[in-house]
């Protein structure tokens, strides 16, 4: 197997577990208070960081984790088990934009920090 198809087929994995874990009747707890938040924005970071190297259209890709974002939360609400929550989406929708910043800009501030 290619790196890139490895590197998609593990994208694919997440973004199935992304679904599974808002779906599921009984998501694993968080400890914390603001735990769920902060859960939804590092799923939605990592998915963004993750796929931002393979699709060269970066907008086109965001855009489509948002709306993902918005539709799962919309099926939590109709669900009967779960509870959709806005700040939920608002969640998902920052960690998008962090996970695309972080992608495009992490390896260059990389690559200055490594080059003497």
């Amino acid at each position: 197997m290619t790196h890139r198809r490895a590197w998609i087929v593990l994208g694919w994995l997440l973004v199935l577990a992304v679904v599974y874990l808002s779906l599921t009747p009984k998501p694993p707890p968080t400890g914390a208070s603001f735990g769920d938040k902060i859960g939804h924005f590092a799923a939605y970071a990592s998915l963004m960081f993750w796929w931002h190297p393979i699709e060269r259209n970066a907008y086109r890709l965001a855009l489509i984790f948002v709306l993902m974002g918005l539709t799962l939360e919309i099926l939590q609400s109709l669900s009967g088990f779960r509870q959709g929550d806005i700040f939920d989406m608002a969640a998902n929708t920052v960690g998008v934009g962090i996970g695309w910043g972080m992608a495009r800009f992490a390896p260059v501030w990389i690559a200055r920090k490594l080059t003497p």
